[in-house]
């Protein structure tokens, strides 16, 4: 096995850690010392062959009807911020 890491260093250097997986190195994460997961690169057959696939959009904020309001949004905060 490669080296460790602690979830810390894991969540604080995803992006390193997952290149060097990438790049062919076994990574043990662990939780109070304890390891709870392997990080290894895929096999080189399936490297080609992974399928990716373009992120879909349903729905979303702009299918909703724009609202209007009679009272401007600084003056409703001002209003709520008067009632602390």
């Amino acid at each position: 096995m490669g080296r460790s890491v602690s979830e810390r260093e894991l969540r604080n250097d995803t992006g390193r850690i997952l290149r060097e997986a990438q790049s062919g190195e076994t990574i043990a994460v662990t939780s109070r010392g304890v390891v709870v997961a392997l990080l290894v690169p895929p096999p080189a057959s399936s490297r080609d062959t992974l399928r990716v696939r373009a992120a879909r959009r349903s729905g979303g904020f702009g299918a909703l009807p724009r609202q209007t309001r009679s009272t401007p949004s600084d003056e409703v905060l001002d209003l709520l911020r008067a009632d602390r």
